[in-house]
C-alpha cells in the first residue's frame, strides 16, 4: 500500500498541513517538530532520503540524468555534455535509460532519490508529468533538455522545435519538392516539428498531404519499414523530412533497398545532426542542435536552483541551424 501524506502526520502526530509545511520548508515550524516529521518519513519510506537531505542542508554533490534511449546519438551527446559541465562545477552524475517506459521512468526517480541526488535533470521524452508534478511539489530541484512543457514550473532548455520543423521543410520546398513524407516520432518535440512542416506548406499555398505524415518510434528499424511504406506508394514522394538522425539513416537503408538515387531520386532531410548525419553516403543534411551549449546550461540552471532555491524558472530556447549537405538536391519532378 502506497504511503500518504495523511500517513506521516498520523506517526509524527501532527496536522497534514504541518506536514506539507515541512516538506516544502515554508512556514515557522520547529527544529523538534521538523526531527518528527522527517523520522516518520524515513520510518514510512514516504521518500525520506530526497527530503531529509534538504530539509538538513547535506549536498550529495550527485544530480540524476534520466534519458529515455543511451544507443540514440543526440542523448550519448546531450549526456556526454551534461557530464563534462558537471564535473567542472564538481558534480557527479547518475545516468539512467528509460527507453520510453513509465515504469522505469518512476523506478528510476525513485532509485535517484534514495540515492539523495541533489536535483535532476529530465531529458525529452520524460512521459510522467504526475510524476513530475510530484517533484516539483516536494521541492527537489528538477530541470528539463530537450524539451518544451511550459505547464510545468521548472526550468528548461530546448531547441526551437517549431522553427526547425519549419527551416527543414521549407530547405525542401526552395529545391522545388512537393511531396514530401514526414516521418515522426511520439514525443512532443516531434509536434512541433510537424507543425513547422505544415507552416511552411501553408506559407507557399499548398496543401498538406496528411498521408505524408507518418509518426512512430525512434529507431532505424523503424525509419526504414515506414520508408519503405512510403516509398512503395504510387505516387511516391521525391523527398523525405526524418525527425530524427536514427530515422533518417533507416530511411537511406530503404532508398538503397529500392534503388533510388540520393539525392537525385529521393532527398533526404534530418533532425539532431549527431555523428550519424556525417557517416552516410551522401552525407546527411541535417538540422543541428547546440548540444554542449545546451547541455552546459542545463547543469549550471539546476546547480543555480540547488544552491539559490530560486523561484523563477527559466525556459531557454536556443535557435536552430540548417546544415546543407549531400542528401538534399533539387526535385527533377517538380523543376520551376
Amino acid at each position: 500500500m502506497k504511503v500518504t501524506i495523511y500517513d506521516v502526520a498520523e506517526k509524527a502526530n501532527v496536522s497534514i498541513a504541518t506536514v506539507s509545511k515541512v516538506i516544502n520548508n515554508r512556514g515557522k515550524i520547529s527544529t523538534e517538530t521538523k526531527e518528527k516529521v522527517v523520522h516518520a518519513m524515513e520510518e514510512l519510506n514516504y521518500h525520506p532520503s530526497a527530503v531529509a537531505s534538504a530539509l538538513t542542508g547535506k549536498r550529495t554533490n550527485t544530480i540524476g540524468l534520466l534519458i529515455p534511449d543511451i544507443s540514440n546519438p543526440f542523448f550519448a551527446e546531450i549526456a556526454r555534455h551534461i557530464e563534462n559541465r558537471a564535473h567542472q562545477v564538481g558534480l557527479s552524475v547518475i545516468m539512467c535509460s528509460t527507453d520510453y517506459n513509465l515504469e522505469k521512468e518512476a523506478k528510476y526517480i525513485e532509485l535517484l532519490r534514495r540515492k539523495q541526488v541533489d536535483g535532476l535533470v529530465l531529458s525529452s521524452g520524460f512521459r510522467s508529468d504526475d510524476i513530475l508534478r510530484e517533484l516539483i511539489t516536494n521541492r527537489l530541484p528538477v530541470a528539463m533538455i530537450a524539451q518544451h512543457n511550459p505547464s510545468m514550473a521548472v526550468s528548461m532548455v530546448s531547441i526551437d522545435d517549431y522553427k526547425g520543423g519549419y527551416l527543414a521543410t521549407n530547405h525542401l520546398l526552395s529545391l522545388g519538392h512537393r511531396n514530401i513524407g514526414i516521418i515522426g516520432e511520439n514525443v512532443r518535440s516531434s509536434n512541433l516539428r510537424i507543425y513547422g512542416y505544415r507552416d511552411a506548406f501553408q506559407d507557399k499555398g499548398l496543401v498538406v498531404n496528411e498521408e505524408n505524415i507518418v509518426r512512430t518510434d525512434a529507431s532505424v528499424e523503424n525509419g526504414y519499414t515506414i520508408a519503405t511504406q512510403i516509398l512503395n506508394r504510387p505516387e511516391r514522394p521525391t523527398a523525405i523530412f526524418a525527425i530524427n538522425d536514427l530515422l533518417a539513416v533507416g530511411a537511406f537503408q530503404a532508398a538503397r533497398e529500392l534503388q533510388l538515387r540520393i539525392p537525385e531520386d529521393l532527398s533526404i532531410v534530418s533532425f539532431d545532426n549527431t555523428i550519424l548525419a556525417r557517416t552516410t553516403v551522401p552525407s546527411l543534411t541535417s538540422i543541428a542542435q547546440p548540444v554542449e551549449e545546451m547541455g552546459a546550461k542545463i547543469v549550471d540552471l539546476l546547480l543555480e536552483e540547488i544552491e539559490e532555491h530560486k523561484e523563477r524558472k527559466e525556459q531557454i530556447l536556443f535557435m536552430p541551424e540548417l546544415i546543407v549537405r549531400g542528401s538534399s538536391g533539387v526535385s527533377e519532378a517538380y523543376v520551376e
